[in-house]
């Protein structure tokens, strides 16, 4: 729908590209950011990587192994919320740098460690670590980024987090788990020592009645031709005064509760498309295909996976949120049934030879580039584009929740389901939501491409519909 003159309270308060000069600052500053999504992808490919020689060694049993790989999400849990209060408390900057002591303490414990105790314990803490990072890094990347780069900044997050994974699976074919998580110690220090380059959101120091650091802020982070007064002044415009918002108050307030229904929508169905369980069973799935190579296989996934992620980055601010939402849904639905139907006619013995090696593997890697082209990246932008700056720590640590304590359930819950439901019933369901989720982002998600974060806060409070 073509944006519409609604007055001069409701029209769109777009900084226009003239005032934005150079991205190279914003770029170096946002990757200084985003070491704290690369330690999350070291930490999510460090399991893969360690638990088999954890078993091999002695250190887990199977059991054991299982449960160390669901302490990160149990970990998240509690990091998500610690984050949501501490960007609030004590602002973005502040946030991002304390959240690489429980990145390198984890590991560090993890290199140490003597018994499962240690093991659990360590991580645990790079869980706490990642579900600060969830919440934390895509608010601050949001808040510093200009209208014409926020996609491309944005999406880079998730692309970190895949760089970051598929480094460990590297590493992983060449070392062992304690010399592994010795090596994963040194990103975590770096990222920490990164941030003290990294200034704070004009934002949030607006939101603070900090405008003259909110200048400097904005010094920081444009060339030096961009015209930061008036920058400042479309913040100060849009910003709201510092308050402490509750939940309760938050579920009263339309231009509230509805951007965070989006948001915690978008992250419970990112995780019942079935992606962790998937990614669980890589080896298992290869394994009958390759043998020996399952493995490097695993390697070569995480590969595409980063190039996917990629090619999604530049692709978010040309196609949109939205057709990339509903593109990579309609990839993973195909792809899951095509699996689900691969389970049925081989248990028949209809599917033999090549086709039952190779076909599984292919629907993998087709499945994963779907997830990375749009489920991957985008839930994280939405939250930290669409959630309105006096509320993003309570309501971002509410999704954030969600998102991890639903990525929990289906991953612990993925055997008593397959039970129920078989083996190809389970991929059945998995396809089913991603139709689900196609149906929700056509009536519920707002197209964000190219609009200020102020411009999104008047749609969801009902004063616009440029973004429908």
């Amino acid at each position: 729908m073509a944006e519409k003159s609604l007055g001069s309270a409701m029209a769109p308060r777009i900084i226009h590209s003239k005032f934005e000069g150079s991205p190279l600052k914003l770029v170096s500053i946002s990757l200084c950011a985003l070491a704290g999504a690369f330690n999350f992808g070291i930490a999510i490919g460090y399991s893969s990587s360690s638990i088999p020689s954890m078993i091999y060694r002695g250190v887990l049993n199977e059991k054991e192994g299982s449960w160390f790989g669901s302490l990160l999400a149990i970990g998240a849990l509690v990091g998500g919320p610690l984050g949501g209060w501490c960007i609030e408390k004590f602002g973005r900057k502040i946030t991002i740098a304390f959240l690489s002591i429980p990145f390198s303490a984890g590991f560090f414990i993890l290199s140490s460690a003597t018994e499962t105790f240690h093991c659990f314990l360590g991580r645990f803490l790079t869980g706490v670590g990642s579900g600060m990072v969830t919440v934390c890094v895509p608010i601050y990347i949001a808040e510093i980024s200009t209208t014409s780069m926020r996609g491309i900044l944005g999406a880079s997050v998730q692309l970190m987090i895949t760089i970051g994974i598929a480094i460990t699976y590297i590493l992983g074919v060449f070392l062992e788990w304690r010399l592994l998580s010795t090596v994963c110690v040194v990103p975590c220090v770096i990222g920490g020592v990164l941030t003290y380059f990294i200034p704070e959101t004009p934002r949030w120091l607006l939101m603070k009645n900090r405008k003259t650091e909110a200048i400097k802020a904005l010094q920081a982070l444009r060339d030096p031709h961009a015209n930061v007064q008036e920058e400042c002044k479309e913040l100060e415009d849009g910003a709201d005064p510092e308050e402490n918002v509750s939940l309760t108050e938050i579920l009263g307030k339309r231009e509230l509760y509805y951007p965070l229904f989006v948001c915690t929508c978008i992250m419970i169905l990112q995780q019942l498309s079935g992606i962790n369980p998937v990614m669980f069973f890589t080896v298992s799935i290869f394994e009958p295909a390759v043998g020996e190579f399952a493995y490097v296989a695993s390697v070569i996934i995480g590969i595409v996976q980063v190039l996917a992620t990629i090619a999604s980055v530049f692709l978010m601010d040309r196609m949109g949120r939205r057709k990339l939402l509903h593109f990579g849904g309609l990839i993973m639905a195909v792809t899951l049934f095509l699996f689900g139907l691969y389970y049925k006619l081989s248990a028949s013995g209809m599917i033999t030879g090549v086709l039952k090696k190779w076909f599984p593997v292919f629907c993998l890697m087709v499945y994963i580039i779907g997830f990375s082209l749009g489920w991957g990246p985008i839930p994280m932008l939405i939250m930290s584009e669409t959630i309105p700056k006096r509320c993003k720590g309570v309501a971002g640590s509410v999704a954030i929740f969600a998102s991890w304590g639903s990525a929990f359930l289906v991953t612990s819950q993925f055997s008593v389901m397959q039970e129920m439901l078989g083996d190809s019933g389970i991929f059945y369901f998995f396809s089913f939501c991603c139709v689900i989720a196609i149906w929700f982002v056509a009536k519920y998600v707002p197209e964000t491409k190219g609009k200020s974060l102020e411009d999104i806060e008047l749609y969801f409070a009902g004063k616009s519909t440029f973004l429908v």
